[in-house]
């Protein structure tokens, strides 16, 4: 890899820089994505699936490309699909990760997603699997589970155990939903990434569900929140510097060169990188092409709570039902596409301050809405936004002559009434039937 140098640091950076830019789209562009993950399970005996068992993940990708999808491999084997758009990845473990086509509505993505399962479900019924969506594996150990043929992987594998205590369980354990919105100007985002920050912990309460582990009671509500705290801190967790003043894109790309890279990228091969950061990697010999391509592997390897990319990374909600996944993009939408939501939304999220959220950043993954700090309860937050999202939808409804999608809201409206979340709601279960084991409890709700 010996190239001729073209260009200065100062260059790269300004570069990096603008390739953040390039995703400022028009208002009438702005898109909605969806990703989530779930864990499919052999219905005989209820261990996850792994790459060649049968039923297994293979199978399942072979059968997906019997279906319209297009196969992409690595090393002969099925790593992803895609089709129309959309595309299936499998995580670590097998953990299975629809992501969606960009759409301009909720609806669109409910039904998506709604398809997406349907298709599993009568595959399931065929092959002998089934869908688990939960956000971290309450029956196995890591020991139990089957590694996925992907080199990146192996590379991260290696990398986990150096940084934290939990990075493994994070690969293979865990599953969530994330929302992915755009933004039409450098302030706009500055705006959206402060208030998506700010209000992580209502999403990590109001979408709590992963209280078991290895089949008991983990002392969590969202376990797979506290395991990302114990990843990597390097790349992981939240932001402070996106509340200060001079955040921007300029503001982040520092962020990140500064970040460890996990690997290089030639040709489709990968190659230890030593862990030296990205400004370090600049002062090699390489083209600006190869740099860029560097750089968008490594963006893809950093894991905060609110991600930037060409567009917003919203990624703290556990793995749900439908009806949850419709319910997070609603409230993100309701919430940063309709200005004055996002007036009032960003005020409420800048007036809590950077002490606040970290303390309901902390509380939140053990207490849900429980949680509090000074004198904010997490309780009365989430019902704020909550609030905010629904009027957001009902003027964006207006504004665009569709039908409303403030019924998505619908189950974290059930929840914040009730004051228990869906964690809440098994381990409350799993009291009242101790001589029920976890398979069927779990597997019959």
């Amino acid at each position: 890899m010996t190239n001729k140098r073209v260009s200065t640091v100062e260059t790269d950076i300004s570069m990096l820089t603008d390739w953040f830019r390039s995703g400022i789209k028009p208002a009438a562009e702005l898109g909605i994505g969806t990703e989530h993950e779930q864990f499919l399970l052999n219905t005989k005996d209820y261990k996850r699936l792994g790459y060649r068992s049968l039923p297994g993940i293979r199978q399942v990708m072979h059968e997906m490309s019997s279906r319209g999808w297009n196969p992409i491999e690595e090393a002969g084997n099925i790593i992803a699909l895609e089709k129309n758009g959309a595309s299936i990845t499998i995580e670590p473990a097998g953990q299975f990760e629809l992501s969606g086509r960009i759409v301009s509505t909720v609806h669109e993505t409910y039904r998506e997603t709604l398809e997406h399962n349907r298709m599993l479900d009568q595959m399931g019924a065929e092959l002998g699997f089934m869908r688990l969506p939960m956000g971290f594996d309450p029956f196995w150990r890591r020991e139990d589970l089957d590694w996925m043929p992907k080199e990146r992987y192996r590379f991260m594998r290696n990398w986990m155990p150096r940084k934290g205590n939990l990075g493994l369980d994070m690969m293979t354990r865990t599953t969530s939903i994330q929302v992915n919105l755009d933004f039409v100007s450098e302030e706009d985002m500055v705006r959206k990434m402060q208030t998506a920050q700010a209000f992580q912990p209502v999403v990590t309460a109001l979408f709590a569900n992963s209280p078991f582990k290895e089949m008991k009671p983990n002392g969590y509500l969202s376990y797979r929140s506290h395991v990302w705290e114990d990843t990597d801190p390097d790349r992981c967790g939240f932001l402070p510097f996106v509340f200060e003043p001079d955040f921007g894109f300029e503001r982040y790309v520092e962020y990140l060169l500064d970040v460890p890279m996990y690997f290089i990228l030639r040709a489709g091969k990968y190659y230890p990188s030593e862990g030296i950061t990205f400004r370090e990697f600049l002062k090699g010999n390489y083209e600006p092409e190869q740099v860029m391509e560097d750089w968008e592997v490594h963006v893809s390897t950093v894991f905060p709570d609110v991600r930037l990319k060409r567009y917003i990374e919203i990624r703290g909600a556990d793995s749900g039902s439908p009806k949850m996944i419709a319910a997070l993009a609603a409230m993100w939408t309701g919430l940063l596409y309709d200005k004055q939501a996002l007036d009032s939304a960003h005020s409420l999220a800048m007036s809590l301050g950077v002490e606040v959220i970290q303390g309901l950043r902390k509380e939140a993954p053990r207490k849900g809405l429980r949680a509090s700090y000074g004198e904010v309860a997490l309780h009365e937050l989430a019902a704020s936004v909550v609030r905010i999202a629904d009027g957001g939808l009902a003027r964006r409804a207006e504004r665009m002559g569709i039908e409303t999608e403030q019924k998505y809201l619908n189950p974290l409206r059930g929840i914040l009434a009730r004051g228990t979340t869906t964690a809440e709601m098994l381990l409350e279960k799993y009291m009242r039937n101790l001589d029920l084991d976890l398979f069927r409890l779990i597997l019959n709700t």
